[in-house]
């Protein structure tokens, strides 16, 4: 009688390594970041085009730009809870088509009141974004891998801005006054084709996205176990009371208008500052001196995420890192611009401003990073009252700056001193914010 061989054994396996499926998440979000910029700084390069076919002046354009901010302060709110309601695929999916809708219906508005009511919802959509985006990393993201996470997101923003206006201008130069370089379209043109950047983008994401990774294939037991604990996100309401009393909340706040009060002048007005300021530089010297504050910028970003968990390990905790970088980024900021003043070349006083756009930016993916620690389920609507009171800047920025030329005759100095005294109100604010705190404990 033959015995049987005894069953095989197979050796256990080591477990699995953990998953990436967050950096596609990552990827997704710094592409839309990319968009995001590309279709609001677009504008500002097209302005003179703009301008001379509908036959604004300055004032006038500067309704259609305020209408934008206006519409992105007031939405910011509601699109933030809405994504911590019902999550931030679906919201992501409808704001992005729909400003991407509006960035094609700009480059066709005939008069006035028709620019200004496709900025308004143009700037509706855009408000839903990057306090979606910043709810989606407190879900796919551990607290200590977020704040990098933010500082790339915000590299890509400010990249995909700075070189917008080379792109721009390549693509509205006339070819045949500038030796065959460009590709000589009509703004209009422009407009459609970064219009369908979005829908491309929102059509990928609604396929590959889940708002929580344990519901996501492509993410396994050991990539969870890093993320840690997920909020379901349904059924809870926003504990408002408990964030008017906070000061973390109200310092939060607090920078960030004072910190978007100047940058919204490297997204609106900057291009004509150069060119009015600087009269006797080339065209193609001023688009390039058009992308520096936003390139460094975004630098400043990547270099926070970097910095600010080292920082942490010595200063004791990731609230300090914080407090140290926006105060002394927002300080540094204001006192290169003001430098920028003393400067005669434009390539060197360019160069100062470029750098306090590097040195605020140490201070914002901490704050959107803050939102996160602080809001916990409510990062959303969290996020979205701080970058309400950032819009609300950047509304009254772009309608102040041409009545402070108006009132100075065409003085930029005055501008430029204004935004230096916001960037050092900022860093105050900055000194009182304490992200150990928690909406609910």
């Amino acid at each position: 009688m033959n015995t049987p061989p005894p069953p095989v054994i197979a050796p256990p396996h080591a477990a699995s390594p953990a998953s990436r499926a967050r950096y596609v998440v990552l990827w997704f979000a710094t592409i839309l970041a990319v968009i995001t910029y590309v279709d609001r700084v677009c504008i500002a390069q097209s302005t003179q085009a703009i301008q001379n076919e509908l036959g604004l002046d300055k004032i006038q354009m500067g309704y259609a730009f305020t209408a934008f901010g206006w519409a992105y302060a007031i939405f910011e709110i509601p699109g933030g809870w809405l994504g911590d309601k019902i999550g931030p695929r679906k919201v992501l999916m409808r704001v992005v088509a729909m400003w991407s809708l509006f960035t094609i219906a700009t480059g066709w508005a005939w008069s006035l009141p028709a620019l200004i009511v496709c900025r308004f919802f143009f700037g509706m959509g855009e408000a839903g974004c990057f306090p979606n985006i910043t709810r989606a990393f407190s879900n796919w993201f551990p607290p200590l891998e977020r704040v990098s996470a933010q500082g790339t997101l915000w590299l890509g923003a400010r990249w995909g801005g700075a070189f917008t206006p080379l792109l721009v201008g390549w693509m509205l130069a006339d070819g045949s006054q500038t030796g065959g370089h460009g590709l000589g379209l009509h703004y209009r043109w422009v407009f459609l084709v970064f219009g369908l950047l979005g829908v491309v983008w929102a059509v990928a994401f609604s396929r590959w996205f889940r708002d929580r990774p344990s519901d996501h294939p492509a993410v396994n037991p050991a990539e969870l176990a890093h993320i840690g604990t997920q909020d379901s996100g349904d059924g809870h309401s926003m504990p408002w009371a408990s964030m008017f009393r906070m000061r973390t909340v109200w310092m939060l706040w607090g920078q960030y208008f004072f910190m978007s009060y100047a940058w919204y002048f490297y997204i609106t007005w900057f291009p004509t500052y150069l060119r009015e300021h600087f009269t006797g530089t080339s065209e193609l010297l001023r688009a390039l001196l058009a992308c520096v504050p936003l390139f460094f910028g975004g630098l400043g970003s990547l270099a926070c995420g970097q910095l600010s968990v080292r920082l942490a390990g010595k200063v004791g905790c990731l609230s300090n890192a914080r407090r140290i970088l926006g105060v002394g980024g927002m300080g540094t900021a204001g006192i290169m611009l003001l430098l920028s003043l003393r400067l005669n070349s434009p390539v060197s006083s360019v160069l100062a401003i470029g750098m306090a756009a590097f040195f605020s930016d140490l201070s914002l993916p901490g704050a959107w990073g803050s939102c996160m620690d602080v809001g916990g389920r409510h990062t959303g609507a969290l996020a979205g009252s701080m970058n309400t009171l950032g819009q609300v800047s950047g509304a009254l920025a772009p309608m102040i700056v041409p009545c402070v030329l108006k009132a100075t005759g065409g003085n930029w100095s005055i501008n430029i001193l204004c935004f230096a005294v916001s960037y050092f109100l900022g860093a105050i604010c900055w000194f009182f914010v304490d992200s150990r705190q928690r909406l609910e404990t």
